[in-house]
């Protein structure tokens, strides 16, 4: 809605201004009226307009003194339009010169003001477009100079930049936001995994509000990790007359009333300031590794999860690194035996918590370290999350002998098919079972099963290879075969769409409009026109 200043010295001029459209109709609000320019100048000085329509002669302010005194000021960068009736074009020449959207004679005709009106919606319309783009450039910039410290490959120019740009203090961390339900990207689409994405970054930054900037979309460059990244600093918390905990807390229930969703936070290291970021960046990536083998939070701090003691903390060095040899082997058996003496071991050493923590954590990093060997082009990290996901079931405690035991078997089987790259033949094979059995309920864990290949690693090079989920893949198929049964058959829409795997009908139209651009009835309608 436009604002719109009226300045004349006749009462009657400015009724029928007033009178002359429907002001509203056009999408503007006459939000005030001045019967000079210095009255009009005192309003404009504590409120705002974004179109003056003002009348050259008028005593202590002219239309014109009042059009040079905000521009020279710099009070208000409103459209203006001068009302005259005069038709010198010296007066025109004037107006230009400051910035005068249009000269108009008096009387005025209600063609040539709606004409003026919309000229000037059209023209706000187009520079709000214009600051929000230009806000969308400078926030990439931002966020890209982030990136470059969160990775620790940057300069004083980055550093600069940042620092210029974002509002900083001492207490800084990196904290990774994630969607529980889009933990693992294979169990929705794509483009709904990068729209839920979309829309926590979006809540973030209302919640963040003039510190929104600290709320960074895509941190993570791997393809398979939808992320929001914020940088925290102490005043956040200080500025809200809370603790840093109370903060985030605060936080995350607003993201989970406005998303309807459950939100996992991994909160990195803090650190001194701006310029040690990476520390805290690489501590919330370990967290994202290790949450699978502790207890399930909603936030997890790494000061809480990675503990060391003044005395120090014994790791069972022998027990783990003979577990990883047995595992490399993929030995069942031993396996189960291995991760016996580890767990007796470390009973015997009374271990607690944060003990056992660091045992673990050792385990991980050295498979991760193992993997990476065989083929450093697939997330190894998110693999590792996956398979210990899928070797926990309910009613098992996270971390227990019974899961690492489950979790070491099916790594061990991973690694096996990694060194034999056996994905290269199962994905021939799946094209195939696409082909034959598209309309049925095909899911990458039960291809994984039939063709004993781990579900996640199969998830990763299916991905590397088509540049899109399985799901994704399966999801165009189905709609290239419902286009051709469309044109081929005069079935209805609900029939069709059982044909090719949907039960519902609805999904199966958005899906079609979605890849097609139109309409099931649209697309049949256009092809059978072209024949």
């Amino acid at each position: 809605m436009l604002k719109v200043l009226l300045v004349d010295d006749e009462p009657f001029i400015v009724q029928g201004l007033s009178m002359l459209l429907d002001w509203q109709k056009e999408g503007c609000e006459i939000v005030a009226t001045a019967q000079n320019g210095a009255e009009a100048l005192a309003y404009l000085r504590s409120n705002e307009a974004d179109l003056i329509i003002a009348d050259i002669k008028m005593p202590e302010m002219t239309g014109l003194e009042l059009l040079e005194t905000i521009r020279r000021e710099q009070i208000s960068d409103a459209y203006f339009v001068i009302l005259s009736g005069y038709s010198d074009f010296a007066y025109a020449q004037q107006a230009i010169r400051y910035s005068c959207m249009d000269y108009v004679l008096k009387p005025v005709e209600k063609d040539v003001l709606t004409e003026i009106i919309r000229k000037a919606a059209n023209m706000s319309a187009t520079e709000i477009q214009r600051q929000e783009d230009k806000k969308q450039m400078e926030r990439a910039y931002l966020a890209r100079n982030v990136i470059s410290l969160l990775l620790g490959k940057y300069d004083d120019i980055n550093l600069d930049y940042v620092s210029n740009h974002m509002r900083l203090s001492g207490g800084v961390r990196y904290i990774d936001i994630q969607l529980v339900d889009a933990l693992d990207p294979e169990d929705v689409e794509d483009m709904e995994v990068r729209s839920r994405q979309r829309k926590l970054y979006r809540s973030c930054r209302e919640f963040l509000k003039e510190d929104e900037t600290h709320c960074i979309l895509d941190v993570s460059s791997e393809e398979n990790i939808y992320d929001v990244g914020l940088i925290y600093c102490d005043y956040m918390a200080a500025a809200n007359d809370c603790s840093e905990k109370g903060y985030l807390e605060r936080l995350l229930n607003y993201l989970n009333v406005a998303l309807k969703q459950k939100i996992v936070m991994l909160v990195g290291k803090k650190v001194a300031d701006i310029a040690a970021i990476s520390k805290s960046y690489g501590t919330a990536c370990m967290l994202n590794s290790l949450q699978a083998f502790h207890d399930r939070k909603h936030i997890y701090y790494y000061e809480e999860e990675i503990q060391v003691n003044n005395g120090g903390i014994l790791l069972c060095k022998t027990e783990l690194d003979n577990l990883i040899a047995v595992i490399e082997q993929n030995d069942k058996v031993r396996i189960h035996e291995a991760v016996d003496r580890l767990f007796d071991e470390l009973r015997k050493m009374g271990a607690m918590g944060e003990t056992i923590n660091l045992n673990i954590n050792y385990l991980l990093f050295q498979l991760i370290h193992t993997a990476t060997e065989q083929d450093d082009c697939v997330n190894q990290e998110e693999i590792l999350h996956l398979i210990s996901e899928s070797a926990f079931e309910d009613g098992l405690m996270r971390g227990s002998k019974v899961h690492l035991a489950r979790f070491a078997c099916e790594y061990a089987e991973y690694l096996t098919q990694l060194r034999k790259n056996v994905s290269r033949g199962v994905l021939a094979l799946i094209e195939q079972e696409v082909r034959e059995h598209f309309a049925e309920n095909l899911t990458l864990r039960d291809l994984g099963q039939k063709y004993f290949i781990n579900n996640a690693y199969l998830g990763q090079v299916f991905r590397k290879k088509y540049n899109q989920s399985f799901k994704d893949y399966l999801n165009s198929y189905r709609i290239e075969q419902a286009a051709q049964l469309l044109v081929r058959t005069d079935d209805k829409i609900y029939k069709i769409a059982e044909d090719v795997g949907y039960k519902n009908t609805d999904y199966f139209i958005n899906k079609f409009i979605a890849v097609k651009g139109c309409t099931p009835s649209k697309f049949r309608k256009q092809s059978l026109d072209r024949l």
